[in-house]
């Protein structure tokens, strides 16, 4: 019979030895097989003692869940690792969900344990003082699985709700512009001098511990490895730390050993005005307040009901739930959600009896929604309570003055609709906007005139990066990026968004001297260029046998030859296991080359995993568009004499 395997999902927190829980050193000696990351490997091999190694690079997570699965059903005891705690952003969630997928059970399947260890946020945290002393959330930056809108949300709720915020994977070589943004967001909430931590590579050789400000942030070097704690609006810093107060100095006297209050005194109601009980007990006692009023009005209006009737007949009845016919005529035009700090502060400094008044009528008037009109009834409520400051409390305090529609639709500034500018705001950045720009697909010549309008559109405040594609990439903040891509492609530019999009890529066809393929580069780009897809993708093309531009290394390549094009799929140019594309057929006729790219790139679209790259995805499919998968021959290690 065979023994029954199990699955160790283990954090091994930092990364030093003596941060590793003895539960984990343990749970690593009984395995018999270690899963995981290159690197992670690598930081625990002083502790492993001859047990059997799987290990794989970046984006291979699915792969290494899949085979401890397999492992631990053969029968093993498998260590999955990771750092900090497998729970938060690692692979015991992956792992769980792999299981799922074949339908295991605890009872009947292979035992699972997740060990936990000292996460990032928890070492960091130490490393700066104190930052997280009071409610704290940690979101990651990484776009790769989670859509950009989404994570840019919960940025702008915990920064209005003024959480302590952890920022996981800040900034890679190719996520550049995340890490801008969310400050972008944070500023609309946060004083620019809120201290910020920024700790790289915690409890390692290379540890880094930076302290810096909201405003100064992205002057320092901020990285895969760094993680990034923003304080709340109480945190303070002090002698090199970082403090955020927890709200003893609220009941306690801390410079002094005589406390105001007496132990049994403490927890009562009175002594916490602030707490939800006060808030009761102050509803109650006003409620009866407005009860006896009540009755008094109603009353008074039974006694003037005759004297009334005769008025009321002439009148007119509006329909009911409706405002009587001109009532309208009086309410004054919504506010702009989108407001300069001049006005925030007005709206700050306006009466807030008024304005609690105006929340609570729009909170209950509005219909029941979704979770983003619950959102804006929550952000209502808590600016009509004080809890919002400056800018943000007149915005939603401003929403809900102006009927309960204006809540409803009401969306912070910068989260508007794709397509839609953003409105110029005096005294705030323009947001970031991105955009690759070339002289065409096969032209590689930029004349004088274009050169100048770029350098015209990224002014002081943009940049321009010039990339192996021969293309260039323009940053720069813009209120009205549609006028600014019209301006481009009115000078004869291609403009295409940058990010996980099919990329069209094209040779020089020697200079424009053999043209012959030089239609259907521009087709392709005119049809597919731009698309999103699961994962940037490169569709490249050759305008001769020789393929010196390396199409046959691309995502999909195609090489015009002898009246035809040859077709290749799931290159994979970089990394140590990088190999060139499958030749899938040759000679395709030039009225069918363009139909069978777009119907490959459709396929992968509609069937491709988030994040997952081309040549992965053919090698999970099999076949596309009747091309079959094969796989690439494993490439031999040589060890030459000479060593090198």
């Amino acid at each position: 019979m065979q023994k029954q395997g199990k699955l160790l999902i283990i954090g091994f927190g930092p990364g030093a030895m003596e941060h590793i829980t003895k539960r984990a050193l343990d749970a690593l000696q009984e395995s018999e097989v270690i899963i995981g990351y290159n690197t992670y490997v690598d930081l625990i091999r002083p502790l492993l003692n001859g047990q059997a190694i799987v290990r794989t690079g970046m984006t291979e997570e699915v792969s290494r869940a899949q085979e401890a699965v397999r492992q631990a059903e053969a029968g093993n005891i498998v260590a999955v690792i990771s750092s900090g705690d497998a729970g938060v952003y690692g692979m015991a969630g992956l792992v769980y969900e792999v299981l799922m997928e074949q339908g295991w059970k605890p009872d009947t399947g292979v035992a699972v344990e997740v060990i936990p260890g000292v996460s990032a946020v928890q070492s960091c945290a130490s490393l700066l003082g104190a930052p997280v002393m009071h409610d704290a959330c940690t979101i990651s930056l990484s776009d790769h699985l989670t859509p950009w809108d989404t994570i840019i949300r919960r940025v702008e709720a915990a920064a209005a709700a003024d959480f302590v915020i952890a920022l996981y994977n800040p900034r890679s070589g190719r996520r550049t512009r995340q890490i801008v943004e969310t400050q972008e967001m944070l500023l609309r909430y946060r004083d620019p001098k809120t201290p910020v931590g920024l700790v790289k590579s915690a409890y390692r050789e290379r540890q880094d511990v930076v302290l810096t400000t909201l405003e100064d942030m992205l002057h320092h070097d901020i990285g895969m490895l760094t993680t990034v704690i923003i304080g709340n609006s109480s945190t303070m810093m002090y002698e090199g730390l970082m403090v955020t107060p927890r709200g003893y100095q609220r009941k306690y006297t801390l410079n002094s050993a005589e406390q105001p209050l007496r132990p049994h005194e403490r927890l009562r109601t009175e002594a916490e005005p602030w707490s939800l009980g006060a808030q009761e007990a102050r509803a109650a006692a006003s409620g009866e307040a407005a009860g006896d009023s009540a009755a008094r009005d109603a009353q008074a209006a039974l006694t003037a009901e005759p004297a009334l009737h005769g008025a009321r007949a002439g009148a007119g009845t509006a329909p009911q739930g409706q405002p009587p016919a001109g009532a309208w005529a009086a309410t004054p035009p919504a506010a702009s959600p989108a407001r300069g700090a001049g006005t925030a502060v007005l709206a700050a400094s306006r009466s807030v009896p008024a304005a609690a008044e105006a929340a609570p009528r729009a909170a209950a008037a509005a219909p029941r929604a979704g979770a983003a009109e619950l959102a804006a009834e929550a952000l209502t409520r808590l600016a009509a309570g004080g809890a919002l400051g400056g800018e943000a409390a007149g915005r939603w305090l401003d929403a809900a003055a102006s009927g309960p529609a204006a809540v409803a639709a009401h969306r912070a500034d910068g989260a508007a609709a794709v397509g839609t500018p953003a409105r110029p705001v005096p005294g705030r950045k323009a947001p970031l906007f991105e955009v690759g720009v070339a002289p065409g697909v096969g032209n590689k010549k930029f004349t004088a005139v274009q050169m100048a309008l770029l350098a015209q559109c990224a002014s002081e405040d943009g940049e321009l990066e010039y990339t192996p594609e021969h293309q260039i990439i323009l940053r720069v903040p813009t209120f009205e990026p549609d006028a600014l891509v019209e301006q481009l492609r009115a000078a004869n530019f291609i403009v295409v968004p940058i990010g996980d999009v099919i990329k069209v890529k094209a040779c020089d066809f020697c200079n424009l001297e053999k043209d012959d393929a030089v239609p259907m580069a521009n087709h392709l780009q005119d049809v597919i260029g731009g698309l999103s897809a699961p994962k940037e993708t490169s569709v490249a093309l050759n305008g001769c046998g020789m393929a010196c531009y390396g199409a046959v290394l691309e995502d999909i390549g195609i090489v015009y030859r002898k009246g035809g094009y040859d077709l290749f799929l799931g290159g994979k140019k970089f990394g140590r296991n990088a190999h060139p594309a499958q030749p899938v057929a040759e000679g395709i006729p030039g009225d069918e080359i363009g139909g069978i790219v777009e119907r490959i790139v459709a396929e992968y679209k509609a069937k491709g995993h988030p994040n997952e790259r081309f040549h992965k995805f053919f090698k999970r499919v099999g076949v596309i568009q009747g091309f079959r998968h094969v796989d690439a021959p494993v490439t031999v290690e040589v060890n030459p004499v000479c060593g090198d």
